[in-house]
């Protein structure tokens, strides 16, 4: 099985306000990212919040999605993939989908494209790029679970993933949402006017 694992617990400082619950296409990020993930097939899905949990939770349809509230969060982005890998953990589980609340433009199609990989590969990570450039979200296979867990809170995700490069499979999709990081106000205004 493989899951969506969706990081929306940090406190959207450049944005101004929670970037979890702006809008996009007449849904809230998280809710669009949600729908995105069943809408590529995707099961089973964890949302990992932290500041203003309790007021993202209430403003948005989170219907059987995994809430994980992450106390820690003030401690960084890698504080709140483990919080979101620990509640998944389950003996069925192959890989997450871990998907950024600031990407809310990937489409269902690249999510499939992302399993479709892994499947016929196995590969530990699978990054999509669009004309070369490297997006989100990102597979990440089980076998490198435990060396994302044992990293400390100030080193990124990308320690680990660096060390898998070699094994890495780079995807190339149709799909330039992959590429759209809405963390700013300028980038949000780039989104609506999409």
């Amino acid at each position: 099985m493989i899951a969506g694992l969706i990081l929306a617990a940090g406190e959207s400082s450049r944005m101004g306000r929670d970037k979890a619950l702006l809008t996009y296409h007449g849904r809230t990020f998280l809710e669009t990212i949600v729908v995105t993930l069943r809408n590529a097939g995707v099961e089973r899905i964890a949302v990992v919040l932290g500041h203003h949990a309790e007021e993202i939770r209430k403003a948005t349809k989170l219907e059987g999605v995994e809430v994980v509230i992450n106390p820690e969060y003030r401690r960084g982005q890698t504080s709140s993939l483990q919080a979101g890998l620990r509640a998944l953990d389950s003996p069925d589980l192959e890989a997450v989908i871990l998907h950024l609340v600031d990407h809310p433009a990937v489409s269902a199609a690249t999510i499939q494209e992302l399993v479709h990989s892994f499947r016929r590969a196995h590969s530990p990570v699978v990054i999509p790029t669009h004309q070369g450039q490297r997006g989100h979200p990102v597979l990440i296979s089980r076998a490198i679970f435990d060396e994302l867990l044992s990293l400390i809170p100030d080193e990124g995700a990308n320690t680990v993933t660096r060390e898998h490069r070699a094994s890495t499979e780079f995807l190339e999709v149709d799909d330039p949402g992959i590429l759209l990081d809405v963390d700013a106000p300028e980038t949000y205004r780039q989104l609506e006017g999409d």
